[in-house]
C-alpha cells in the first residue's frame, strides 16, 4: 500500500506486525519499505539500538521515516517505552557485492560464458550467463556426483542427490518423521563424506539434535538418550562424534529467520548444505520460521541456494498441498504413511515436472532414523526368548493406524472414537488384558459404524483396519475379537487360569461404570459420592462448565487429551531384577505376582511395601485446574501460575539416581519430537524441582490450552470424604466396601468413555489433573525418603512403593495410619512376592 494509506492504517498494521506477525509492504514515490514485525530484526528491542519513535510521533512523520528506512536505516515504532514493530528497507541495498567472486565485473567466464551489462546502469553486479559448453560435463557424468546424499540407498537412488542451487522441501505430518530424513542428509554429508553443513534448528535445540545423531548413530533408544542415560559404548561414540563434528554446524538460537540463515551461510567455508528443521505451517509468536510467514521465508532460502549455488533442504511439519504450493520449492519429498506400519512412502516431485519417482523408507523412531525399507534380517529365533505379544494382529494394526488422531497430530475423528483407540493403545502398550476386554464391545461397536474419515493415507490406513477389525468380531464372542492363539510353548496360562490384576492400587481398583451408575445414589446410602461431588462443583462462584457439549469435543484441546498424562510411575530399581510368578489365593483363584530380586550390594534387610490410602479422593483436596473453558494460549515463555489446562512440553532431563523420571510412563508416550501433552500438576511439579536445583533446565512449553485456574473446586468432596473414611473404616463390612465403590464411581464420572453414559460431567481435563496431582503427590513423598538414604527398589501406579530397609522401620517421611494422606506399610522377606489387594 501507500505512504497515505498506511499513515492511516498505522495502528492497524502495527496490531497485525505484534500479533500475528504480519510484514506490510509500504511504497512511496520510488522508496520502498516494510512495516514488520520485532522478530525481523531482534535488534529492534534493545533500547536506543535504532531510532525509535511513537506512534502519534510516527504517524506524524511516516513519509520521512519510509525514505529512512528504504536508505537502510531501520525505524523502531514504540507504544509509550515498548517497542513494537520495526520499518525495514523492502530492497536490499543496490551497491551489494556478486556472490560469484571468481568473476570480475567485464571478465569473460571460462567456457564461453559471457557477462550481461544491460543493467550496468543500475549499479548492480553483472549477470552471468552460461552457454551449453558450460553444462555438459555435468549432464554426462552418471550418478549423483557432488550433491549431498541421504545416506538411503533407495532414495539417493530416486532423487539423485540434493542438487546445488535448488530447493528441496521434506514435507510430512507431525509423527512421520520429516526431521529426522533432513538429519539424515546432515549426518551423511558431514559425518560420512566429511563436507561442511549448515543445520539450522528452528524446533528442536542443538542438544537435541546431539542425542538424535547419538541415537541413529549407535542404535541407542532416543527416549533413554534424552534422559541423559548413556551406555559407555554411547560416550565414546558421542566423544568421537565431537572430534569429527567440526563439520556440522547447529544454530539453534532464538528467533531465527530465514534472513538469518542467508546472512550465516556465506561466512562458512566450504559449504556443501543447509538443512532447515523445521518450517512450523501452525502460527507461533516465538517462532519465525512459522504460520503467514512462511512464503517469504521459503522465497529468502531458494534465493539462498541459487546465490551461493549449494543445495538447501528443508523441512515443514505438513502435507497440505495448498501450503507446498504456495512454498513452492524447486524438489517437493512428501512422506505419507502407508498400510504398513513398516513403510513409509516418500514421493519425488519437481515444480516443472511433477511426480518423477518414490521410494519407500522403513521408520526406527525409537532410534531417530529412517532406514531402507528391504526385506527385515532374519533373526536366529533359539537365540532369542520367546516373549508373549497381547493382543491379536488386528488390535495392534488398529492402534498403529489411529496413531496419528490419537497423538494429536490430526484431527477429524469423533472425540469419543479418538479417546478409545487412544484406551486401545494404553492397553496393549501396558500389557493390561482387563482393559482391553473392557474395550472389546466398544470397539466392535465402532468398526461396525465406521465413522467417517478423511480421504488421505491416513484416513484409508484406519478405515482399512476398522473394516479388518469388524471382520474379526463374528469369529469370537459377541462384541469381541478373536483372541491371538499363542504359540505353543510360550507360557500362556490358559483362560480359566490367565493372570488377573485385581489390585488394590486406585487405578486398578477403581469401578468399572454400569449403566445407572450416573444417577443420583438413593436416600440413607453409606456416602452418596456423587450427590456430593455434584454439589461441590455447583456451589463454586466461578460458575464451572461440568459437560463440554459434544459438537465441541472433536476439536481445540479435547482430542489432545488421554489417559497418558496421568504420568503414573511403573519402575524397577535398575539393579533389581523383577520376574512373574504364579500364586494361588485363598480362594483358590491362580494369580500372578512380582517377585524382586534385591542385589546382595544393598546389604540384609526386608521389603518395606509402602500402601497410600485414597490417592485418589485425597488428590482432590487441591486440584489445580480450568472449571471453565481452555483457551487456545499457545507457546508459553514461561508457566502462568494463575492458568491451568494442559501443556506441549519436551521431556527434561532426569539424572537423580535411585528414583524415576518424574513423569513416570509419560516418558514412554511422546511424539516424533521427544515432547507430550501434561497438566498443570506435573508442570508444577517440574518448575519446583527447577529451583531446586534437581532440574538444569527450566521447563519450555511449545503449546497450550489454559483457563484461569482453581484449586478448591473438588475440596468438600474431599472433605466429606475423608470424614466418612474415617468412620466407615472403622465398621467396615458392606458399608466401607460401598464407600470406595461410590467414590470410585463418582470420579470416575469426570469423564466418562461411553457416549451412552450419561454423566452429569464430561471434563477428561479434570479427570486426568486429579489424576496426575494423585501421582505427583505419590511420586514426591518416595523422592524426599530416597533424599534421606532410604533405598527406593519400586514405585507403582498412584500408591505403592516399595523400600530397602535394615530393620521393621518405614521411612519416616510417610506417616502410618488409615486416613487420607497416610500409608500401610508391610515388610517382606527377600525372595518372596509382592502382595496385592487381599493376599
Amino acid at each position: 500500500m501507500n505512504a497515505t494509506e498506511a499513515r492511516n492504517a498505522l495502528y492497524a498494521l502495527v496490531k497485525l506486525a505484534e500479533q500475528d506477525g504480519r510484514t506490510t509492504l509500504i511504497h512511496k514515490h520510488g522508496d520502498r519499505a516494510l512495516l514488520a514485525p520485532l522478530d525481523r530484526l531482534p535488534a529492534a528491542r534493545k533500547a536506543d539500538a535504532f531510532p525509535s519513535h511513537v506512534l502519534s510521533a510516527a504517524q506524524k512523520d511516516f513519509g520521512e521515516l519510509i525514505s529512512r528506512a528504504a536508505q537502510g536505516q531501520p525505524q523502531v515504532l514504540r507504544r509509550s517505552r515498548t517497542p513494537v514493530a520495526v520499518l525495514l528497507p523492502a530492497d536490499p541495498p543496490s551497491g551489494a557485492p556478486s556472490s560469484d567472486t571468481t568473476a570480475q565485473a567485464g571478465a569473460g567466464p571460462a567456457g564461453g560464458a559471457v557477462n550481461s551489462q544491460g543493467t550496468q546502469g543500475r549499479g548492480s553486479a553483472p549477470r552471468r550467463l552460461a552457454t551449453l559448453g558450460d553444462t555438459i560435463g555435468s549432464v554426462l557424468t552418471t550418478g549423483p556426483v557432488g550433491g549431498p546424499t541421504f545416506g538411503l540407498p533407495g532414495l539417493d537412488t530416486t532423487i539423485g542427490a540434493l542438487q546445488p542451487g535448488r530447493l528441496t522441501l521434506v514435507a510430512a505430518a507431525p509423527n512421520v518423521g520429516g526431521s529426522l530424513l533432513g538429519l539424515a542428509a546432515a549426518r551423511t554429508t558431514a559425518l560420512v563424506e566429511q563436507r561442511t553443513v549448515l543445520y539450522a534448528a528452528s524446533g528442536p535445540n542443538r542438544d537435541d539434535v546431539f542425542r538424535r545423531i547419538l541415537s541413529a548413530e549407535t542404535g541407542g533408544e532416543y527416549p533413554r538418550l534424552k534422559q541423559g542415560r548413556l551406555t559407555e559404548h554411547e560416550q565414546q561414540v558421542a566423544h568421537q562424534l565431537v572430534q569429527a563434528g567440526d563439520l556440522l554446524m547447529i544454530d539453534d538460537g532464538s528467533n531465527l529467520t530465514a534472513e538469518d540463515i542467508a546472512e550465516t551461510a556465506p561466512h562458512m567455508e566450504g559449504l556443501a548444505l543447509v538443512v532447515v528443521d523445521r518450517l512450523q505451517a501452525g502460527h507461533s509468536p516465538r517462532l519465525p520460521l512459522s504460520g503467514n510467514r512462511l512464503p517469504d521465508a521459503s522465497q529468502v532460502l531458494a534465493s539462498l541456494a541459487r546465490t551461493l549455488h549449494v543445495p538447501v533442504l528443508a523441512v515443514v511439519d505438513s502435507d497440505d498441498p495448498t501450503l507446498l504450493g504456495v512454498l513452492d520449492a524447486d524438489v517437493l519429498l512428501t512422506l505419507t504413511a502407508t498400510t504398513d506400519p513398516g513403510k513409509v512412502q516418500v514421493t519425488v516431485s519437481e515444480r516443472d515436472f511433477g511426480v518423477i519417482g518414490s521410494a519407500y523408507l522403513r521408520p526406527d523412531l525409537l532410534h531417530a532414523r529412517f532406514l531402507d525399507a528391504g526385506p527385515a534380517p532374519l533373526t536366529n529365533l533359539a537365540d532369542e526368548p520367546l516373549v508373549q505379544r497381547l493382543g491379536s494382529p488386528t488390535e495392534h494394526e488398529l492402534a498403529e493406524a489411529a496413531l496419528p488422531y490419537t497423538s494429536g497430530a490430526r484431527q477429524g475423528l469423533p472425540a469419543s472414537v479418538t479417546h478409545l483407540l487412544a484406551a486401545l493403545r494404553t492397553a496393549l502398550a501396558d500389557g493390561d488384558q482387563e482393559a482391553l476386554d473392557e474395550l472389546g464391545p466398544s470397539l466392535a461397536e465402532t468398526a461396525k459404524v465406521s465413522p467417517r474419515l478423511p480421504d488421505d493415507a491416513a484416513g484409508r490406513r484406519l478405515a482399512a483396519a476398522l473394516t479388518a477389525y469388524r471382520a474379526a468380531v463374528p469369529t469370537a464372542t459377541p462384541g469381541h475379537p478373536a483372541p491371538a492363539q499363542p504359540a505353543p510353548g510360550s507360557g500362556h496360562v490358559p483362560d480359566d487360569e490367565d493372570d488377573e490384576d485385581d489390585t488394590e492400587t486406585e487405578t486398578e481398583a477403581e469401578q468399572d461404570l454400569r449403566p445407572g451408575d450416573e444417577e443420583d445414589e438413593p436416600e440413607g446410602v453409606p456416602f452418596p459420592a456423587l450427590k456430593i461431588l455434584k454439589d461441590a462443583v455447583q456451589r463454586s462462584k466461578m460458575h464451572p462448565i461440568q459437560v463440554i457439549r459434544t459438537e465441541d469435543r472433536e476439536g481445540g484441546p479435547w482430542p489432545l487429551i488421554s489417559e497418558d498424562m496421568a504420568g503414573e510411575p511403573s519402575w524397577v530399581h535398575p539393579d533389581v531384577t523383577s520376574t512373574r510368578v504364579a500364586h494361588i489365593r485363598d480362594n483358590g483363584k491362580r494369580v500372578r505376582r512380582d517377585k524382586l530380586d534385591v542385589p546382595a550390594s544393598l546389604g540384609d534387610g526386608l521389603m518395606c511395601l509402602i500402601d497410600r490410602n485414597g490417592s485418589f479422593p485425597s488428590a482432590c483436596s487441591a486440584v489445580p485446574l480450568a472449571p471453565n473453558k481452555l483457551l487456545h494460549t499457545g507457546p508459553l515463555d514461561v508457566f502462568d501460575k494463575s492458568q491451568a489446562g494442559i501443556y506441549l512440553i519436551d521431556i527434561p532431563d532426569w539424572n537423580f539416581p535411585g528414583m524415576p523420571h518424574p513423569l513416570g510412563q509419560l516418558i514412554d508416550r511422546t511424539d516424533d519430537e521427544g515432547r507430550v501433552w501434561v497438566t498443570t500438576p506435573h508442570i508444577r511439579q517440574l518448575e519446583r524441582l527447577h529451583r531446586e536445583g534437581h532440574l538444569t533446565d527450566r521447563v519450555t512449553i511449545h503449546d497450550s490450552w489454559t483457563g484461569r485456574a482453581n484449586e478448591s473446586l473438588f475440596k468438600p468432596f474431599y472433605a466429606a470424604a475423608r470424614e466418612a473414611r474415617t468412620e466407615l473404616v472403622q465398621v467396615g463390612g458392606d458399608a466401607y466396601a460401598h464407600y470406595k465403590t461410590r467414590v470410585s464411581i463418582a470420579l470416575r464420572l469426570l469423564w466418562p468413555k461411553r457416549e451412552e453414559q450419561r454423566s452429569p460431567f464430561w471434563r477428561p481435563d479434570w479427570r486426568m489433573s486429579m489424576v496426575a496431582e494423585a501421582s505427583v503427590r505419590h511420586w514426591t513423598v518416595a523422592f524426599k525418603a530416597v533424599q534421606e538414604g532410604h533405598p527406593l527398589i519400586a514405585l507403582r501406579k498412584v500408591d505403592a512403593a516399595i523400600f530397602w530397609t535394615p530393620d521393621e522401620t518405614p521411612p519416616d517421611t510417610y506417616r502410618i495410619g488409615t486416613g487420607f494422606g497416610e500409608v500401610k506399610a508391610k515388610f517382606i522377606q527377600p525372595g518372596a512376592f509382592i502382595p496385592e489387594g487381599d493376599d
